[in-house]
């Protein structure tokens, strides 16, 4: 008998019945009567389980009784074409050993129907269940086809820092890294903390993105992208928001803001398609059981152009509409989801890039617009979720970006290496960030940014 174990999701396409394998999983379900026994077996390398047909007779019985919902088995025995409906194959079991069993009275997932809330409470046992197995697969396609298709462009995979003393969005809610004791901390003769005395020197937290260090990457490399953890310190207990989350940061020498559309809009594209062809299983089981518009929605963005729409068109559009919006809409003011998805889903009814937001309301570092008033931004807003990624194209003047530093007050100190790339051989440049968990929401159709990463980490929340 051939000893090594073949992955499920193998055994299920690719290996012809009538011959020996030995699978190992977790139990989903056991059912039959006194003669014959089905087990349910999953190892996670599919959706799909394999159906494993016990002889009763043939096994000994206090072993038929631990295997319960939850055990991990190894089980022996030949691959035949299945009698029943649904899959191609099962397997009639030969010899079965069990590495763990489940109390069926304590195991939680013993019984079907969990609340998604209820399996937050548990995420180190969810990844078991069909949903988050689903996700999972999902979360690790999206990632490969992130790195493979900025690889195949050519891109270089840039690694910046977690630790930071600066803070790219100027939004202050950032979590502190120190070695000081927080019971007694050093101070200085006015009585101020004195982080000299601290472990780099100086004040640091955890970066809330990788976008000003990854834009030195590119005054050099001239095409980067930066792909990791991020840290938002808001008090926010909202379907949208995580303390910890991944993102995507592209940026690129000679890039002007069309080109930067053009970027994201074939990047996004890339990463729907490769989810539709490689998913399929996954897909189709999340838009059965959670979102039976998930497919369509998915299709409806790589098969549609997206439309390229001036801010302030698009101001104009929603105060014409007739719309009553929970958010009253002006010139000046930030869209809200609900603005961004009237735009998309019920005007134009296909994705839209909007661009040239008014300087206010955007961060210091995107090129300002010969009007004054507006700078060359651009978000990408999907149906159902609006905001998909935003970015810019950055302003390569030296003395326009130094008077923007200073205009907000931003200290000199914070930023004189990030001004270096203006004084030394500047040239154009653009970027955008992708969350990543803002991805998977649309890809999965799940509807709580905690369902779509292992361990969501948000206020009171750290758990595993």
């Amino acid at each position: 008998m051939k000893e090594s174990r073949i992955k499920i999701k193998e055994l299920l396409k690719t290996v012809p019945a009538s011959q020996e394998v030995i699978v190992k999983g977790w139990v989903r379900t056991k059912r039959g009567n006194k003669n014959v026994a089905f087990i349910a077996l999953n190892d996670g390398s599919s959706i799909n389980n394999i159906q494993v047909v016990v002889d009763v007779a043939a096994f000994d019985e206090a072993l038929l009784k631990k295997i319960t919902t939850g055990a991990c088995l190894k089980v022996s025995g030949l691959l035949v074409p299945s009698q029943g409906s649904g899959q191609p194959v099962e397997i009639q079991a030969q010899t079965i050993e069990i590495y763990g069993t489940a109390d069926p009275d304590s195991y939680p997932l013993q019984k079907k129907g969990h609340t998604l809330e209820f399996l937050r409470d548990i995420a180190h046992l969810r990844p078991r269940t069909n949903t988050f197995g689903a996700v999972l697969r999902i979360r690790h396609a999206m990632a490969y086809a992130i790195h493979k298709y900025f690889n195949d462009k050519g891109f270089v995979y840039l690694h910046t820092p977690l630790i930071t003393g600066s803070d790219a969005e100027g939004a202050g809610a950032m979590f502190q890294v120190t070695t000081l004791d927080i019971e007694n901390p050093p101070r200085t003769a006015d009585g101020k903390i004195d982080y000299t005395q601290d472990f780099f020197g100086k004040s640091c937290n955890l970066t809330v993105s990788g976008q000003l260090e990854g834009e030195l990457g590119a005054m050099a490399l001239s095409e980067i992208y930066t792909f990791g953890p991020t840290f938002r310190a808001e008090n926010s207990n909202t379907p949208r928001h995580l303390a910890e989350f991944w993102m995507v940061e592209p940026e690129m020498a000679f890039y002007e803001i069309e080109e930067n559309m053009d970027l994201a809009e074939d990047f996004l594209k890339y990463l729907i398609r490769y989810a539709l062809e490689y998913c399929a299983d996954d897909l189709a089981f999340l838009n059965k059981m959670y979102d039976n518009e998930l497919i369509d929605r998915l299709k409806f963005v790589v098969e549609n152009e997206f439309i390229r729409l001036d801010y302030t068109e698009g101001i104009d559009i929603l105060m014409k509409s007739g719309h009553k919006f929970e958010f009253p809409v002006s010139w000046g003011l930030d869209l809200q989801s609900e603005h961004e998805r009237y735009l998309v889903e019920q005007h134009f009814k296909k994705p839209v890039i909007l661009t040239n937001y008014p300087k206010e309301i955007k961060a210091f570092y995107m090129k300002q617009n010969d009007d004054g008033k507006t700078v060359r931004a651009m978000d990408v807003l999907f149906p159902k979720i609006g905001e998909i990624i935003g970015g810019s194209q950055r302003e390569e003047d030296y003395d326009k970006l130094a008077a923007r530093i200073e205009e907000l007050g931003i200290p000199d100190k914070d930023m004189w290496w990030y001004l270096d790339t203006r004084r030394f051989g500047t040239a154009p440049h653009s970027g955008f960030g992708l969350g990543f968990e803002r991805l998977l929401l649309f890809v999965t159709g799940m509807g709580n940014i905690r369902d779509v990463i292992p361990f969501p980490r948000t206020p009171k929340n750290a758990e595993f």
